[in-house]
């Protein structure tokens, strides 16, 4: 087991073990690493699912560098951006404005806070996190949606443990689309629930397919 491993499985009985994973400080010292941590393009299940929703409001959790936010801004969603990291949020608004595209930008933790307001989108694409605060996000997640919209979460198969696509600790951190779906209250519409499959490379260089959790859910009006 490596150090990272060994600091996953430990983060339950050491909350100071969390934060030096997963907590503010961590994230940003990820992301001032580089000068550019992500792709800068919108995640394919994000295209793949809300391409023909009609454009309102949107609450990208987990925003990073902003690719998602500014994809969904562009189609003239009227588009938040959450993360707990401040030097991506910060990242992703000189990006924003860059591009001409008005977005609020929110510091928050999802894992600890609600949303301050609903939204007929609601995205979280791969927020990795271990079992008992991810249930306490996609509980957050799912109150922020309003009635008739749209909850969206995508994240790593735990099947991908079977493939040569290196995934740390994704037998406490992955999840699948049906228990996520268990998870929501009534009054909720399964639209999909999936492990979707897609083409990566590997560390050796060879195709290898691995598959993406994805549940899609509608909230109902009433």
């Amino acid at each position: 087991m490596h150090e990272s491993e060994h600091a996953a499985a430990d983060h339950a009985t050491d909350p100071d073990q969390y934060e030096r994973v997963f907590g503010e400080q961590a994230w940003d010292e990820r992301y001032r690493a580089k000068p550019q941590t992500w792709s800068g393009d919108p995640n394919p299940a994000l295209v793949t699912e809300v391409t023909d929703m009609p454009p309102g409001t949107a609450l990208d959790a987990g925003a990073g560098e902003g690719g998602d936010a500014f994809w969904l801004a562009s189609r003239g969603w009227r588009v938040t951006g959450a993360d707990i990291s401040t030097v991506a949020l910060q990242r992703a608004a000189d990006r924003a404005n860059q591009l001409g595209l008005d977005i609020e930008w929110l510091h928050l933790d999802l894992a600890r806070e609600p949303a301050p307001g609903t939204y007929n989108l609601v995205s979280a694409q791969f927020l990795d996190l271990p079992a008992a605060p991810r249930w306490v996000l996609f509980s957050h997640l799912a109150e922020a949606v309003a009635p008739g919209g749209t909850l969206l979460v995508v994240g790593h198969d735990p099947s991908d443990m079977n493939t040569t696509v290196p995934r740390p600790n994704l037998a406490e951190m992955g999840w699948t689309a049906e228990e996520v779906a268990a998870g929501l209250s009534d009054g909720w519409v399964i639209e999909v629930a999936e492990a979707r499959p897609r083409l990566a490379t590997d560390p050796d260089g060879n195709q290898v397919t691995i598959h993406d959790s994805v549940l899609r859910a509608r909230r109902a009006r009433h």
